[in-house]
């Protein structure tokens, strides 16, 4: 089973700035162009292992989220993989087809997910869309401590505090305001279920 992440950076024109970011994040999930590709401009597709799709797409958020007047929308697939290519744009299988399908119906959330277990889907779209309440008016100063954050997840506030020039008590009320707490705990349901069976 495969997992592809397909996206695009909402208001896009209005800065410049985002996309070595993005590709900076992107890399750390794979290859450029077998596993992941800026395409039209503002468009992404990544392809990398299910386990790790909802993390990589919260990463991605929270590092588009760093700039105040973006925001980014993604689609997560599950699914196989029939049809290996040099660009996974031109790569095929339901993992492509699921994400293609649940990106074109994305209507007002920013963040959502499409298996081929419905009820798996219900539950975490439900999830997702109660998250991103939350990640969708994250500002800036707190999407750089979430994206540090999920960047060295082995790293207590003090060290975070040390890796980014702030107080802990400041890193502390930043990841309270992000819900992180609570992200965390969407992270480990969605990679329990993942493991449990192929959706």
């Amino acid at each position: 089973m495969r997992a592809v992440l397909t996206g695009d950076i909402i208001n896009s024109q209005s800065n410049n700035d985002w996309q070595p970011l993005l590709k900076k994040v992107l890399s750390h999930y794979g290859e450029e162009p077998t596993q992941w590709e800026l395409y039209r401009g503002d468009s992404f597709q990544l392809e990398l292992n299910p386990d790790s799709a909802l993390v990589a797409a919260i990463h991605i958020k929270a590092a588009i989220k760093t700039f105040s007047t973006l925001d980014v929308r993604i689609a997560i697939g599950l699914g196989d993989k029939k049809h290996h290519a040099k660009k996974v744009t031109q790569a095929n299988g339901t993992a492509f087809v699921n994400s293609g399908t649940a990106f074109d119906a994305i209507k007002k959330n920013t963040l959502v997910l499409k298996s081929n277990d419905l009820q798996f889907d219900s539950i975490i779209n439900l999830m997702l869309s109660l998250a991103t309440l939350t990640m969708d008016i994250w500002p800036p100063v707190t999407a750089s401590i979430v994206k540090t954050q999920l960047e060295n997840p082995q790293a207590n506030q003090t060290e975070l505090s040390s890796l980014l020039g702030k107080s802990q008590s400041a890193i502390s009320k930043a990841l309270n305001r992000a819900g992180y707490s609570e992200i965390s705990g969407l992270l480990q349901y969605y990679s329990q279920i993942v493991k449990q069976h192929k959706c």
